[in-house]
C-alpha cells in the first residue's frame, strides 16, 4: 500500500522543523494537551506545573510544555474563533502523526487527549455565574467540519435536523453540526460536579450570538427559539465559540476532545460576571487533577 505523503503547500514546515502557524516540534508535543483562548492564561495554567520544558509564542499561539503530578503536558493558546481551532487542531494531529522529515504518514496513530477551558455565555436562566459547563453536546454554527469528509459519520444527524426545523434556520447561513465530545474523556473530567450541557460553537461574539450593537439582527429572536428547543428532553445550555470544531476534528482524526467553560454571563437574566479569574483558576486545578 503506498503511503499519503503530504506536498510542502498543504503542511508547510518553517527552515527550524516547526510546523507552520504553532511554531512547535514535533518533539515538543506531549499526549495531554490543555487549549485556552487567551495567550495570557497560559501562564495561569503553567502556573500549576512542577517543571516547564519549554516556551513559545508566535501571533496569538502561545505554548508552554512541562509536567504536572510528574506527567508531561503542555497548555496552548489558540485565540477566538472556530477557524483557529482548525488550524491548531489541524498542526497538532500533523505532530502527532505525520513524519516531518519524510512527509509521510505514520504507520502507527498516535492519540492525543486535548480540554479546552473557556468561558461562556448561558442560554437557561438557572445556570449561575460561576458553573461549569461541559460541552457534552456542541452545536457548530461555523460550518468548518461541513468542509471535511466523513462530517455524517461523527455527528447526530437527528438533532441537527430538528434544531434547524424548530429555529426555522436561514439557508444563508452554514448548516448546524451536532458533535459529542468523547464520552471517557467527560466522565473523568465531569465526575459529578460539573453541568453536561449542550453548547453553540457561534462564528462570532456579537451579530451571530444575538447580540445587537448599531447593526439589526437577521433573526432577533433567534435566542429566544434556541432556549425554547429540547431535543430528547436536552436543552441547549450556553454560548462560545470553538468546542464544535474542536471536538469535530477530534473525532474525524481519532483523538480524545472537550470543552468545559465557566459561565461568566447569563443572556436570558441580562447578568455578567467580569471578575470571573478566580472561578477559571479553580477549573484549571480541577481539569489537571483530572486529565
Amino acid at each position: 500500500m503506498t503511503k499519503k505523503i503530504i506536498p510542502p503547500s498543504e503542511l508547510i514546515i518553517n527552515p527550524d522543523g516547526t510546523v507552520f502557524h504553532i511554531h512547535l516540534l514535533p518533539e515538543q508535543l506531549t499526549d495531554r494537551i490543555i487549549l485556552v483562548g487567551d495567550p495570557g492564561r497560559v501562564e495561569m495554567v503553567a502556573s500549576f506545573f512542577d517543571t516547564r520544558t519549554f516556551e513559545v509564542q508566535s501571533r496569538e499561539f502561545r505554548t508552554i510544555g512541562g509536567t504536572y503530578a510528574g506527567k508531561p503536558i503542555m497548555c496552548i493558546s489558540h485565540g477566538i474563533g472556530p477557524d483557529n481551532i482548525d488550524i491548531v487542531i489541524n498542526e497538532l494531529d500533523a505532530l502527532a502523526n505525520i513524519d516531518f522529515a519524510t512527509r509521510e504518514v505514520k504507520d502507527n496513530h498516535r492519540q492525543l487527549t486535548m480540554v479546552r477551558i473557556g468561558t461562556s455565555g448561558a442560554l437557561q436562566p438557572e445556570l449561575v455565574l460561576g458553573t461549569p459547563v461541559i460541552a457534552e453536546k456542541s452545536i457548530g454554527f461555523d460550518g468548518v467540519l461541513n468542509y471535511y469528509a466523513g462530517r455524517n459519520e461523527v455527528a447526530d444527524l437527528e438533532f441537527e435536523k430538528a434544531f434547524c426545523e424548530h429555529t426555522a434556520w436561514n439557508e444563508l447561513w452554514a448548516k448546524p453540526y451536532v458533535v459529542d465530545a468523547d464520552p471517557e474523556l467527560v466522565a473523568r473530567i465531569g465526575k459529578d460536579d460539573m453541568v453536561r450541557g449542550n453548547t453553540i460553537s457561534a462564528v462570532g461574539f456579537y451579530g451571530p450570538q444575538g447580540r445587537e450593537l448599531r447593526l439589526a439582527l437577521s433573526n432577533p429572536t433567534l435566542n429566544r427559539s434556541i432556549e425554547e428547543f429540547r431535543f430528547n428532553g436536552r436543552k441547549v445550555t450556553n454560548y462560545e465559540m470553538e468546542s464544535a470544531p474542536l471536538q469535530g476534528l477530534g473525532k474525524l482524526m481519532g483523538h480524545k476532545a472537550m470543552t468545559v467553560c465557566s459561565i461568566i454571563a447569563n443572556r436570558m437574566n441580562n447578568d455578567s460576571n467580569p471578575n470571573y479569574k478566580n472561578g477559571i483558576r479553580d477549573l484549571i486545578a480541577t481539569v489537571l487533577d483530572r486529565i
